[in-house]
């Protein structure tokens, strides 16, 4: 079977929860995380490394020990190592490391105190009152749990779109192999580029007597077959995603790819539209009474319609039809449409290659400027710079810029907005950089209006230029904390600094929606990789997805600008 980096990764973060559990050495649990987050966040497949025989222990944080290990799984499926700790260790208890609020200390206690070892004992056991007296925990801590646990147990499964990505790109080749195929594509939420999706809807062209149907089933990675038939059939793979076939006809092929995009209430305001005309639309095309007048591509949909084609990413009901019929719809950014990278690391904090291997990197991506910011004193975990060697790497970059040719770095930081609105660095160390990038990494448990006024008061700095991960979210992992973005975007429009779209997948941070709002207000938004290694720039692509369902053209990204462009809107927000 196949092994995706998501599938290595996860077995990696496995490794590292079983190995909190029973308190091992500190530095070998740090090592399969950052193993688990290098390979779940890197451009290429570690599958096709070990294929050509590359050298893993190139790859960042990884030494001989984990490459064998890596090795293994993509020659194997498994790893020994975790069947070792499977084996003394209740199966099911790394799920209650996922329940927000519980890490593996809170675990061990429930596991040895209470027997709790799955959510489900775990949820019997705060409905039963019996964790609020276990020390550190109390009565609030237990309605939390409860809350989450409950959340968990009932929330649909949904995967990251990078994670999504691996299957639907592996799956899509496989299928594209077949005989008689011409044309295979993904539809639904991942070609909307959602932050999330469900399951995966796969259209095909197919000639007659194809044999997709039969090499879609048999396919390495399905585990269960749901459904078969001649042009529809269902599968989950072994990572539990359910996959959709459907083989079109391709006078229908534009009508059912439109219908299967979505999104669900899109579809129905295109409906609508389209009996107010006397038409009926549906998967199979535009019909005007019996006759079908388009379907062939989604073009010639919108147009019977009478509108122009709108983008997958828009197609979510919040206004794109209405500005289609009056002619209002952007034209959005594109990946080819960024110069440049605003927010990057370096081996000087927690990056994991040197300031000209993320230069050269960046170069290859096709971008003419990067800015290396790294982090500040007060995120000790990341080797945060002080004034001292902050000014030593602005001395290197100078250097190194003098040698550079066709990509510039510039000098910046990503520097902790405090909890009362002050910077981690002073100003006169921050005056020399061409850009200092704000970011919050601490107390995300503020209320409301606490936090607003925190970001709101780092803003009115004289040199700050952008806000970073705008709502500090880790999908999945960390919800959004409270703040009130409508102030944010209006104080930076009335400072005119910036915002980011931090294009991390794990992050995917400003939300469409306050993409939207910043459009609304004039503000501009950097789409930013947070590039912790030089196979990092290849998330810039995610990034765009998220741009382009907040309706951003190139004309709203700042980091579209050229050079000497960028260089003068940066001047402009020092004070």
């Amino acid at each position: 079977m196949p092994t995706h980096n998501a599938d290595i990764a996860a077995i990696f973060t496995e490794i590292a929860d079983l190995l909190d559990l029973q308190q091992a050495n500190p530095f070998r649990i740090r090592a399969y995380r950052n193993a688990a987050r290098i390979v779940g966040e890197l451009g290429r497949e570690v599958r096709a490394m070990v294929e050509r025989g590359e050298d893993l222990t190139d790859l960042p944080g990884i030494g001989d020990d984990l490459a064998r290990k890596l090795r293994e799984i993509v020659d194997t499926g498994k790893c020994r190592a975790l069947d070792k700790l499977h084996a003394e260790l209740p199966p099911a208890i790394t799920e209650l490391l996922h329940v927000p609020g519980l890490g593996p200390k809170r675990v061990r206690m429930l596991w040895h105190e209470l027997d709790v070892q799955t959510l489900e004992q775990l949820a019997r056991a705060a409905r039963d009152g019996r964790i609020r007296d276990l020390p550190g925990f109390g009565a609030k801590t237990e309605a939390n749990i409860l809350q989450a646990v409950e959340a968990h147990l009932s929330k649909v499964r949904r995967i990251k779109l990078i994670t999504a990505a691996q299957y639907a790109e592996s799956l899509v080749a496989w299928l594209a192999s077949a005989s008689g195929v011409s044309r295979v594509e993904v539809a639904g939420s991942y070609r909307r580029c959602r932050e999330t999706v469900g399951d995966l809807d796969i259209l095909v062209i197919a000639a007659a007597g194809s044999s997709v149907m039969a090499r879609f089933i048999a396919y390495d990675e399905a585990a269960e077959v749901l459904s078969h038939g001649p042009t529809r059939a269902s599968v989950v793979l072994k990572c539990g995603l359910q996959v959709d076939l459907r083989v079109v006809e391709k006078a229908a092929y534009g009508a059912a790819l439109c219908y299967f995009t979505g999104s669900k209430a899109h579809n129905i305001a295109l409906r609508r539209l389209a009996q107010e005309q006397g038409l009926k639309l549906n998967e199979y095309g535009v019909f005007r009474g019996r006759e079908r007048i388009a379907g062939a591509d989604e073009e010639s949909v919108y147009g019977a319609l009478g509108l122009p084609w709108i983008a997958p990413e828009l197609r979510e009901d919040r206004g794109e039809i209405a500005a289609a019929r009056a002619g209002r719809l952007p034209q959005l950014v594109q990946l080819a449409d960024l110069r440049g990278d605003l927010h990057a690391h370096t081996t000087a904090t927690d990056g994991h290659h040197t300031l000209e291997e993320m230069a050269l990197a960046a170069k290859a991506q096709g971008l003419s400027y990067l800015a290396i910011t790294e982090h500040s004193r007060r995120l000790a975990m990341a080797h945060g710079l002080d004034p001292r060697r902050l000014a030593e790497q602005c001395d290197a970059i100078d250097r190194l810029n003098e040698k550079l040719d066709g990509i510039m770095l510039l000098k910046g930081i990503e520097v902790d907005i405090l909890e009362d609105g002050s910077l981690d660095l002073p100003d006169a160390s921050l005056a020399r950089l061409d850009l200092v990038i704000g970011a919050v990494h601490s107390r995300f448990d503020l209320p409301r209006a606490r936090q607003t006024e925190r970001i709101l008061r780092a803003m009115d700095n004289p040199c700050f230029t952008m806000l970073a991960h705008p709502t500090g979210r880790v999908i999945e992992s960390r919800a959004p904390y409270d703040v009130d973005m409508l102030r944010v975007i209006r104080q930076a429009r009335q400072r005119g600094c910036f915002l980011e779209l931090n294009a991390h997948p794990e992050r995917l941070d400003l939300l469409d929606s306050h993409c939207m709002m910043a459009k609304e207000e004039g503000v501009l938004v950097a789409i930013n990789s947070d590039a912790h290694s030089a196979d990092d720039f290849v998330h810039l692509r995610l990034g765009i997805g998220q741009a382009r369902r907040g309706w951003l053209a190139a004309a709203d990204v700042l980091n579209a600008r050229p050079l000497p462009e960028l260089r003068r809107l940066l001047a402009q927000v020092r004070r």
